[in-house]
C-alpha cells in the first residue's frame, strides 16, 4: 500500500510536469492554444495509465 501512495504521489507530479512542458513547447509553434491544451493534457495522462498498468502488472 505505502508503494501505491508513492507511486502515485510521484506519478502525478510527473504527468503534470511534462502537460507543462509540452503546453509550453507547442506554444512556441503556430498550434492553437485549444489543441495545446488538450495535447498537454491527453499525452500525460495516457502515460500514468500505460506506467499504471505496467506497475500493477509487476507488483503481483
Amino acid at each position: 500500500m505505502k508503494n501505491r501512495n508513492a507511486f502515485f504521489i510521484f506519478g502525478i507530479l510527473q504527468a503534470v510536469t511534462l502537460g507543462l512542458i509540452i503546453f509550453f513547447v507547442l506554444q512556441t509553434t503556430n498550434i492553437g492554444k485549444d489543441t495545446a491544451v488538450l495535447l498537454s493534457m491527453l499525452f500525460p495522462v495516457f502515460t500514468l495509465v500505460i506506467e499504471y498498468i505496467i506497475y500493477s502488472k509487476n507488483s503481483k
